[in-house]
């Protein structure tokens, strides 16, 4: 299997009850968790940025991958992230570069397509239409910080996405969290966002649902079908990078089984892994 994986890298600075940090994150957590689930047969490449001064953070993971459409730029963004028990994390951006480089892609040799908007620039509306244009196989889309405006002293809060239903239109699979979920419409009710997508041409929703766990909503015959599996209760979760983990392990075993029920328990596996500190 070949996968693409797009979406920018970031360098976080974390700050929490439990320490402040500095570690490698966003395309670093779905190319790591996918490093950890492929085979031999499978290769993953990937299309995002990297300088000199961080490259060391990602390099344990990059090195094992196709670098063809890794690109080097003076500085990737960094991301500041201040984490709560009990409300929704925030983030404020600098650095924020241009847009991935997506230009001279073979996208027909690709089996999937994992598009992660890390930081909600990491590719246009247009560049979408044109990947859309140039492949007909599957598009995963994880919401991410698309979901989140920039104001002038670059910190992100959630707005409605501007032209969602031309986003949606392009891709088979979205994912969002509980919060980003109601950026997609305007709609007040999470099956009345369902529908809309549907509406729309998505194939699958996943709908992450933090600690307690998440939901998948497909469309088969005219109608609606979800299936939720319930996270285990863990204590002193590692919740950074735990929704990259899941999108890259339900996309990989989607692709590989097209059994969506299946990839939701793997996915949410796998993630439970991750804030566990035991997947890598």
């Amino acid at each position: 299997m070949k996968l693409l994986v797009i979406g920018h890298s970031v360098l976080d600075y974390i700050k929490s009850e439990k320490a402040d940090k500095k570690s490698p994150g966003g395309i670093y957590y779905s190319i790591a968790a996918l490093n950890r689930l492929c085979n031999n047969e499978d290769e993953i490449f990937i299309c995002s940025q990297y300088d000199e001064e961080t490259y060391n953070f990602f390099k344990p993971v990059f090195e094992i991958i196709k670098k063809d459409h890794l690109n080097k730029v003076k500085r990737i963004p960094r991301v500041h992230l201040n984490l709560f028990k009990d409300k929704e994390r925030h983030e404020a951006y600098e650095n924020i570069t241009t847009n991935l480089i997506t230009d001279f892609i073979d996208y027909k040799k690709f089996d999937g397509i994992l598009i992660n908007m890390i930081t909600g620039f990491d590719i246009t509306l247009n560049q979408l239409y044109d990947i859309r244009k140039n492949y007909s196989g599957l598009i995963f889309l994880d919401v991410h910080t698309l979901s989140r405006g920039l104001d002038e002293n670059y910190k992100r809060e959630f707005r409605k996405i501007p032209d969602f239903e031309n986003w949606a239109n392009n891709v088979d699979i979205i994912q969002v969290n509980q919060s980003e979920l109601f950026t997609l419409s305007d709609k007040s009710t999470e099956m009345e966002v369902v529908t809309e997508m549907f509406n729309y041409g998505v194939k699958i929703l996943c709908v992450t649902k933090g600690e307690v766990g998440a939901k998948i909503y497909s469309q088969k015959t005219g109608e609606i079908h979800s299936y939720f599996v319930t996270a285990k209760k863990i204590n002193n979760p590692n919740v950074i990078g735990c929704g990259d983990v899941f999108g890259s392990a339900f996309f990989y075993n989607y692709i590989k089984t097209k059994n969506e029920n299946n990839s939701l328990d793997n996915a949410v596996k796998t993630a439970e892994l991750h804030v566990n500190n035991k997947l890598f």
